[in-house]
């Protein structure tokens, strides 16, 4: 990067141009006439809210560090704003910045936390890459077998590795060992039409499956706070799960379409594959014992609600008890860690706490009442609803690298909208289609982690990923549409 390009980059004083505008902006909205209905601390959380917005698609900063600027905005700004109930008297650094860390104390962190455990469990004993090699060893030669079975995985790993940027982890070093082995040229359209498919699957069945995904996670904290209710694991499952099923099916012929392989059969696949499983030798006990942990977890998440009233956050530590206790457990605390990345803990806490404090502050119900009373959606009906807020997620997704800042930013707002709007459909239901459209970061590679752990690999180019994934996008769009009307309709969700 040349001396120029760098200074652009940096702007005044070294600061990052990004973060710069996200300053102007916050003192922007501050400096706005005050509306008669918008409280004052109302004003400054949304002020805050733009703030976060920028920084989050300009990535000035670093998740992490943006996290602690946004703790520290709501200290000040909102701790010496007046209070809702009394004017005359003002929050409190202390009582604000309480409200900054609120969502520390929510479950769905908690679970979040759990889920970065099991995954580290998954990565330290190899079980991961075992059911990956285990599950490609049966799939055939030919090149569509191998690229359905890339899907399998993806499906099989989503169920038990509760982390999209840990199952691309684990999967893409198998994939290019398989590329290796074949002697397949990396720029070939087999090689990228495999870690598209990766990439793109494991978005996918980021819908489908509640605990396959950061994002989800975090949008079930806000129905605790913001709903008062939830969605369960079996529930999500069956509303998410179809139309995963129908999008993997979609993907690969897609990828077949634009991107056929070069040769129908691969000479030697099943071959490599099986050395590969060889040299990891027979199973473990850590393995067996970590695999009928998730299997158990799989099975409780399965039946909350239907056989016991046990929460999914508390199965899941449950799990993590057994994992960690010394002789029966498969990890101890120094070795999980190094491998978990508690940053993403504290940006999810704080994402928790915006969203929160937004309808504390009365700054969501402000804002979802001018997005109703300006665009027409409470005359437009619940598909309708779905249709507009869909589309428009999938549009802003487009400048975010990150779904979980992309839920923390819009979700409590579009709550606040679906909460303000007249009629009788299901707001619960109506928030996780939503969250559904999130988990959409098809066509650009810096949309999701995942995206950018498989173009490392130099398979494939950002052009090619694009063209997959407009249409991936496209047809996503129209069959949730499709799914609206029909499979979520008759579930109730719509």
């Amino acid at each position: 990067m040349s001396d120029t390009q760098t200074a652009a980059r940096q702007g005044l004083l070294g600061i990052p141009i990004g973060l710069l505008v996200a300053m102007l902006a916050l003192i922007g909205v501050l400096l706005m006439p005050l509306p008669a209905d918008l409280p004052v601390a109302g004003q400054r959380v949304l002020a805050i809210l733009v703030f976060a917005v920028v920084v989050w698609i300009t990535e000035a900063v670093s998740y992490e560090v943006s996290a602690i600027m946004i703790t520290a905005l709501l200290a000040f700004l909102v701790g010496t704003a007046p209070t809702l109930e009394n004017p005359e008297v003002v929050y409190g650094t202390s009582k604000a910045i309480g409200m900054g860390l609120s969502g520390f104390a929510n479950p769905a962190l908690a679970l979040v936390a759990g889920a970065l455990f099991i995954a580290a469990a998954m990565t330290l004993t190899g079980l991961d890459r075992r059911i990956a090699l285990m599950t490609l060893s049966r799939v055939g030669t030919s090149s569509r077998h191998i690229l359905g079975g890339t899907l399998v995985v993806i499906v099989l790993l989503s169920l038990v590795v509760p982390s999209a940027t840990a199952r691309a982890a684990c999967v893409v070093p198998i994939m290019l060992g398989i590329i290796t082995a074949f002697g397949i040229d990396k720029r070939s359209n087999f090689a990228a039409g495999m870690m598209i498919i990766v990439a793109q699957g494991t978005s996918i069945w980021n819908i489908g499956i509640q605990t396959a995904a950061a994002q989800n996670l975090l949008l079930v904290g806000f129905m605790d706070k913001l709903l008062g209710e939830r969605v369960s694991w079996i529930d999500w499952l069956i509303a998410g799960a179809p139309w995963a099923v129908l999008m993997s099916f979609v993907l690969l012929f897609i990828v077949l379409k634009l991107l056929p392989p070069e040769t129908e059969r691969i000479a030697g696949g099943k071959e490599a594959v099986a050395r590969s499983l060889a040299e990891l030798g027979p199973m473990t006990s850590a393995q067996k014992r970590l695999l009928a942990v998730s299997i158990g977890l799989l099975l409780c998440w399965a039946t909350e609600g239907k056989l016991h009233s046990f929460d999914t956050t508390s199965t899941t530590y449950a799990g993590l008890v057994i994992l960690m206790l010394p002789r029966i457990g498969v990890m101890n605390w120094k070795e999980v860690q190094t491998r978990v990345p508690w940053g993403t803990v504290i940006v999810f806490g704080v994402g928790i706490s915006l969203g929160t404090v937004l309808l504390t502050t009365q700054a969501g119900q402000w804002l979802g009442a001018q997005v109703v009373a300006h665009t027409g959606l409470g005359v437009v009906g619940p598909l309708g609803i779905f249709a507009i807020l869909g589309a428009f997620l999938i549009v802003i997704h487009l400048g975010f690298a990150s779904a979980t800042a992309l839920t923390s930013a819009m979700l409590p707002i579009l709550i606040s909208v679906l909460l303000s709007l007249p009629g009788d459909f299901s707001r619960l239901g109506m928030t996780m289609l939503l969250g559904f459209v999130v988990s959409y970061g098809f066509i650009l590679p810096i949309n999701a982690p995942q995206n950018m752990v498989c173009l490392g690999t130099e398979t494939f180019s950002a052009r090619q990923f694009a063209k997959v994934g407009v249409l991936v996008t496209l047809i996503g769009y129209l069959s949730m549409l499709l799914f609206a009307m029909t499979w979520w309709r008759w579930l109730g969700w719509i």
